[in-house]
């Protein structure tokens, strides 16, 4: 029920009733208890025609926008963003804390989290108690489901329990959750994923990452390592990756692998990786066939998807869908070559430039999505009182 105010915005009880499948009656005694936790309010609304409106405007539900307020974070390279947002996902304000370091003990990691979302509750003229949980987005093999890392290029140990450690600093819920997964949860919550039970997100940016929804749920796999599509093997013997195998899709088509690739491999300096992408377009002999070569790799891997997953939508998320190469019609394009043929269409591939807040944005759905839970879990529970039964 939460779930379907939430997406209609503002939404009357028998609209509700019909949406869901569930009673009127049942609806009545949950939105009632929704109502007294402060999780939805009330609001006077009519859609109807205005030939059939008669008497009161009619009562409808919509979320309580101050009823919780998220902090979402994304751990970078060179800093730590982190986005406020109420109940509804209306951003109240957003922060940015620079990193000296782009690896850290997980003990000072989480010391500098905390400090974060300090400093971003001050910037929004909040109080650090009014925050009702703290949901962090980290590159690598995150168990999101026991906030536990099992490697991260921003920690300097393996096998860490970050939630755990996290939750000593602070009073309110915390969650670790890999990057990808996070902006999966938002393109389900508030994104194009919305009412579409089957979905791939593959993230692009510095890495390359994939968050994979399975029957409207968020699969993490039995390790909670599921969705590394840039660590797949796409060569023997190749490049290094960053995870310290070679071969990997990333070495061959991240940013971070292009940009050191092609200034590695010849005279002319790249500075970033939009001056790479501008020198292979203009036909540099050194970027355009590392160039090709992501392409083609990635084109691949996009394939590879569509035939293990069959799933109805792949989204294609970056922060600037405008800039990134690999969000050009070509590639998507290229796919149909390598895809099993079958008497259906193959599954839209949609691009989705978020901005600069992307991994933020995700994360603080994903705290959206895990506080709401827990409020309505704590509903449920009844005290009782005697012999403990």
């Amino acid at each position: 029920m939460l779930d379907t105010i939430r997406r209609q915005r503002e939404i009357a009880r028998i609209d509700i009733a019909r949406a869901t499948g569930i009673s009127p009656a049942t609806v009545t005694a949950i939105t009632n208890e929704l109502l007294t936790a402060g999780l939805i309010e009330r609001i006077q609304s009519d859609t109807r025609p205005e030939a059939s409106r008669r008497g009161r405007p009619r009562e409808a539900l919509k979320l309580s926008a101050r009823a919780r307020l998220i902090a979402g974070l994304k751990v970078a390279t060179h800093v730590i963003a982190v986005l406020i947002v109420d109940f509804e996902g209306t951003e109240i304000g957003h922060y940015e804390m620079p990193l000296s370091a782009t690896q850290h003990s997980p003990e000072v990691l989480c010391d500098l989290i905390v400090l974060a979302v300090h400093r971003a509750a001050d910037s929004c003229n909040l109080q650090y108690a009014e925050i009702s949980g703290i949901c962090v987005g980290l590159a690598g093999q995150i168990d999101g489901g026991r906030g536990f890392v099992h490697w991260s290029s921003a920690l300097r140990a393996r096998d860490v329990h970050l939630g755990a450690l996290l939750a000593e600093r602070t009073d309110c819920p915390v969650f670790i959750e890999n990057d990808a997964n996070v902006v999966a949860k938002a393109e389900q919550i508030f994104g194009q994923g919305q009412l579409v039970d089957n979905f791939i997100v593959v993230l692009l940016e510095s890495g390359i990452g994939m968050g994979i929804v399975i029957n409207g749920q968020l699969y993490r796999g039995a390790r909670g390592c599921s969705g590394e599509i840039g660590h797949t093997k796409v060569s023997l013997g190749g490049p290094i990756c960053q995870c310290g195998q070679s071969g990997c899709l990333e070495a061959h088509a991240a940013e971070y692998a292009l940009l050191a690739a092609a200034n590695a491999g010849g005279t002319r300096a790249f500075a970033d990786f939009d001056s790479f992408v501008n020198a292979a377009r203009q036909g540099d002999e050194v970027a355009r066939p590392l160039l090709e070569q992501a392409e083609r790799y990635f084109t691949s891997a996009l394939a590879n998807i569509v035939n293990v997953f069959d799933p109805q939508l792949i989204i294609l998320a970056t922060p600037n869908a405008a800039r990134h190469p690999l969000c050009s019609r070509k590639v998507i394009d290229g796919i149909e070559a390598l895809v099993v043929a079958v008497d259906t269409p193959n599954p839209l591939i949609s691009v989705h430039g978020w901005g600069p807040l992307m991994w933020a944005k995700g994360a603080a759905a994903f705290g959206i999505d895990q506080i709401s839970a827990l409020s309505l879990r704590d509903l449920g529970k009844t005290e009782t009182v005697g012999n403990g039964d």
